[in-house]
């Protein structure tokens, strides 16, 4: 039986499947914990994802003690049961976990806070790129009752609408009297990005009015409830609600679209992450990942509402805010679904970059783009020196040409447009580093 499996595999080598991973004797075989975002459908369906990889048979989800949670459960073929246990409240909280142990992974829909990585060192650099994965880009939408006739708010707006400075729809130019705030609750990545690309820029608080949700459906529901209610919440979960257009400093309004989103040109795009320390030996917790990062994995972050991170290129309409030259860039070539943003107060590229150069060689090749059929297009900053942005936003697609020829691409032409078509206020360093992006281009 031994040389008959051997001989088909030496015919049909794609008939071989990876290592099984072990089985405790006991206890779960992975703990996530962390994101409401990410553990409430998502990182389920990943895990469930992985284990019909493995081979096991009957998986399921069932309730865990706690609200919130829930065990992903399957067998061997040898009958023998596998638990993988996800609880989903925040954030934060999937740090706190991995301090106390209690925890091989962590689910964020935020980056890591600096206290958190202090706090957490005796673990391992979890900013290093094999612990900080991105799995996903989510965007925040900002929703509105669907019969509420506003369509477009600017990101001071919000500020003051959340932070109750604003507190009637006549003072946006809309009706409906007083505005009904909705937020997540303090334990929420979701919060947490809204109140870092929000509130705390502009130095506000959240309104103690608000009422505060661990359940993000059970947000949406409310505002597409409420004729005077606004709440901001994960791009899957808008559901019956309205999504309007975000302004941000000089840029366009955009709405929630999954192309913006990909790029992270939309003013509330995020990273959704898995932190996985360098001190686990979990081999699971490895196998999630590197599953999560798959085709197939993507393909269920896409499936769950979220954008995947697979490279797809886009016709961009030229519109004259461009400018000219850029419109005919526009015009002749497509845009590919991916921008390189570069390290805080660095040149090297970030650990989403660094992921996508492989996802963007990969479709190059596939399409037969590597020979002067791509151009890189870089933008900066404003700061106080135009020249200097412009300096700097052809430097930056150069760094990344610099990548790129390693893996045999052969470039068409590069481009710096310096501080134009800002995506991002440049008032603040979080927009600055926003504005600070490249572009790919294939013809």
């Amino acid at each position: 039986m031994r040389l008959r499996v051997l001989f088909l595999l030496t015919l049909f080598p794609f008939l071989a499947v990876a290592a099984a991973l072990p089985v405790p004797d006991q206890g779960p075989a992975l703990r996530i914990q962390g994101s409401n975002t990410i553990g409430a459908a998502l990182g389920p369906a990943l895990v469930k994802g992985l284990m019909v990889q493995q081979g096991l048979q009957g998986v399921h989800s069932e309730p865990a003690e706690g609200a919130n949670e829930q065990r992903i459960v399957g067998s061997t073929r040898q009958g023998k049961t596998v638990t993988i246990e996800v609880a989903a409240h925040g954030s934060s909280t999937g740090f706190a976990a991995l301090k106390r142990a209690n925890a091989d992974l962590a689910a964020s829909s935020r980056p890591i806070k600096d206290s958190e990585l202090v706090d957490l060192e005796p673990l391992g650099d979890l900013k290093s790129p094999d612990a900080e994965q991105v799995i996903a880009i989510d965007g925040l939408a900002i929703i509105l009752n669907p019969r509420n006739p506003l369509n477009t708010l600017n990101t001071e707006q919000l500020a003051q609408v959340f932070n109750g400075e604003i507190s009637t729809w006549e003072a946006l130019g809309g009706v409906g009297g007083t505005i009904h705030l909705y937020a997540r609750d303090d334990q929420s990545g979701t919060y947490d990005t809204f109140k870092e690309l929000v509130l705390s820029r502009r130095g506000k608080p959240l309104a103690p009015s608000a009422q505060r949700f661990e359940s993000s459906e059970a947000l949406s529901d409310a505002v597409s409830h409420d004729p005077q209610g606004i709440g901001f919440i994960g791009l899957p979960y808008v559901r019956q609600a309205k999504a309007v257009a975000i302004v941000d400093g000089d840029s366009q309004p955009m709405l929630p679209l999954a192309s913006l989103i990909a790029t992270e040109d939309y003013p509330l795009s995020r990273r959704l992450f898995f932190y996985l320390p360098p001190s686990n030996r979990n081999p699971w917790a490895k196998a999630l990942v590197d599953f999560t990062q798959s085709g197939k994995g993507q393909a269920m972050v896409a499936a769950n509402g979220f954008i995947a991170q697979q490279v797809q290129a886009i016709g961009v309409e030229p519109r004259p805010s461009m400018p000219e030259d850029y419109q005919a860039i526009a015009r002749d070539a497509q845009r590919l679904t991916v921008n390189f943003r570069f390290e805080e107060g660095s040149a090297s590229l970030d650990s989403k970059a660094r992921q996508d150069l492989q996802r963007v060689v990969a479709y190059l090749k596939g399409h037969g783009k590597l020979d002067k059929k791509v151009m890189l297009v870089g933008f900066g900053d404003m700061k106080n020196d135009p020249q200097r942005a412009a300096l700097l936003s052809k430097l930056r697609a150069m760094a990344v040409r610099r990548e790129l020829v390693k893996s045999g691409v052969v470039l068409r032409d590069i481009r710096g447009f310096g501080a134009q078509m800002p995506v991002a206020t440049n008032s603040a360093d979080e927009g600055r580093i926003k504005n600070r992006r490249v572009e790919v281009w294939v013809y």
